[in-house]
């Protein structure tokens, strides 16, 4: 008998129909409209991506086939973001793929996939601090100033390194701006959105120029399987609205806005990233793109030096609203957690003013501030990508089974072709997880058995569902 409790306690559901517009902690202010949410979409789309992570594998992994490992990514992307979306307009609440799985498939999949994000939100900060960081030293190289060593890197990234300085005081700097409460971020973001999409157009309308087609001669010089192993490295790069998606309990009229933002963001996201590929491969042979700030150094090798600093610049402005889309995520996942009893209710309490979750905030910046200090960038953005892929996993597995458990609940947005479209969603995550290295998978297995830890002796017992 007590088997047989256990097993529907780890199973109970938070009925969907039962969701509350706020809970005990503290609510959230409802003042983002469409095109900021798909500003903050693209924001987290559009970034590390085209201007770090494009060069790293085109450089060590893909060759010009970098293009083939985006539109992979992005297929397996676009299948997970329809499913999204008709999460999005069914559940209006913070927490995204949690909160979905939470309500369909239960708790201890909900508490998982929850705890599972924790981790891979905060690394991509991370991640993309480090990014960031680079085209700064590549900038400050182009002044003539020489800083020193130490604070250039992580350890074992070059000589004399012990810390990047830079990365780990962005983050600092981005969870500052996420206290100041979500109107006001939101229009920072917005503006930073603009000019980076500018940004990005400058780097094609010029490149597009300096093409030399014989750059694209061998396509696949690491092989078919070389594009298919920078897809799961750059997957990170094109899910940026699953982290928009945690904001929906701030937006004006999320049963309507979500759906759309989700998928405007992909879709002008997935253009500019093919459009930029083929520009960066074309300009310079993929063995001399430089892995950290791949687009400055294509156009100084064609003699536009100038504009080089101009895309550096611009990609340090850019690569922010990344930072802010998944720290922005991490901590409404959190929230949601706290507030659903899963983790202690201290971390879901709100600014009296604000109305956004400082304490989480600050505690991720910190995180996410040592992880870019401190490990270097590959390392870090695979630790990011198993997490995503599980998600997406369990959030097109829960569309289907809701489809047709419930399938007479109101639904602002529905997944076209079902099932097959979440299903091929479900495949393809499966299949790029299996070309993660098994550094990442020890990392992700240590997470995880913390993760059961914490759940059975705390939030099994403190969970809102369990104390009803």
């Amino acid at each position: 008998m007590a088997r047989l409790r256990m097993g529907e306690g780890v199973l109970r559901r938070k009925p969907i129909e039962q969701i509350e517009e706020t809970e005990s902690g503290g609510g959230l202010q409802r003042s983002l409209g469409l095109w900021q949410l798909t500003a903050i979409g693209v924001g987290g789309i559009i970034g590390a991506g085209i201007f770090t992570l494009a060069g790293t594998v085109a450089n060590g992994t893909a060759g010009p086939a970098v293009l083939v490992s985006f539109l992979i990514a992005g297929v397996a992307s676009a299948a997970a973001a329809l499913s999204y979306a008709e999460f999005a307009g069914l559940i209006p609440k913070a927490g995204s793929a949690y909160t979905y799985g939470y309500a369909v498939l239960g708790e201890l999949v909900g508490w998982f996939i929850g705890w599972d994000l924790l981790l891979e939100y905060t690394a991509i900060v991370a991640v993309v601090a480090i990014g960031i960081s680079g085209y700064f030293s590549f900038l400050v190289g182009e002044m003539g100033a020489d800083l020193p060593n130490w604070m250039l890197g992580a350890p074992g990234t070059g000589d004399g390194h012990r810390v990047d300085l830079f990365a780990a005081v962005l983050c600092l700097l981005i969870a500052y701006l996420l206290t100041l409460g979500i109107r006001n971020a939101a229009r920072f973001e917005m503006v930073v959105v603009v000019l980076k999409v500018l940004v990005v157009l400058l780097v094609i309308a010029v490149g597009v120029f300096h093409i030399d087609t014989s750059n694209y001669n061998p396509f696949f010089p690491y092989g078919v399987g070389g594009a298919f192993t920078g897809a799961a490295t750059v997957f990170f790069a094109v899910f940026g609205y699953d982290a928009m998606s945690t904001a929906a309990e701030e937006s004006k009229d999320a049963q309507r806005h979500m759906p759309k933002a989700i998928i405007y963001s992909l879709i002008i996201s997935m253009v500019l990233y093919v459009a930029a590929c083929l520009v960066l491969t074309g300009m310079q042979n993929y063995k001399g793109i430089d892995p950290e700030s791949g687009f400055s150094t294509a156009f100084k090798s064609v003699g536009l030096g100038s504009l080089a600093d101009v895309i550096a610049v611009g990609a340090i402005i850019g690569i922010l609203t990344v930072m802010f889309t998944f720290m922005l995520g991490v901590t409404r996942v959190w929230f949601s957690m706290s507030r659903d009893g899963l983790l202690p209710k201290w971390f879901a309490k709100t600014h009296p003013t604000r109305h956004v979750p400082t304490r989480v905030t600050w505690i991720v910046g910190v995180a996410s501030a040592v992880i870019a200090g401190f490990l270097p960038i590959g390392e870090a953005a695979e630790l990011t990508n198993i997490g995503i892929l599980l998600a997406f996993v369990v959030v097109c597995a829960a569309v289907i089974v809701l489809r047709y458990r419930q399938p007479e609940l109101p639904r602002t947005f529905r997944t076209p072709w079902m099932p097959f479209v979440p299903a091929l969603g479900i495949v393809f995550s499966i299949w790029l997880i299996t070309f993660l290295q098994w550094q990442t998978w020890v990392r992700f297995a240590v997470w995880f058995l913390v993760g059961l830890v914490i759940y059975f002796a705390y939030s099994y017992r403190k969970s809102e569902l369990a104390r009803r």
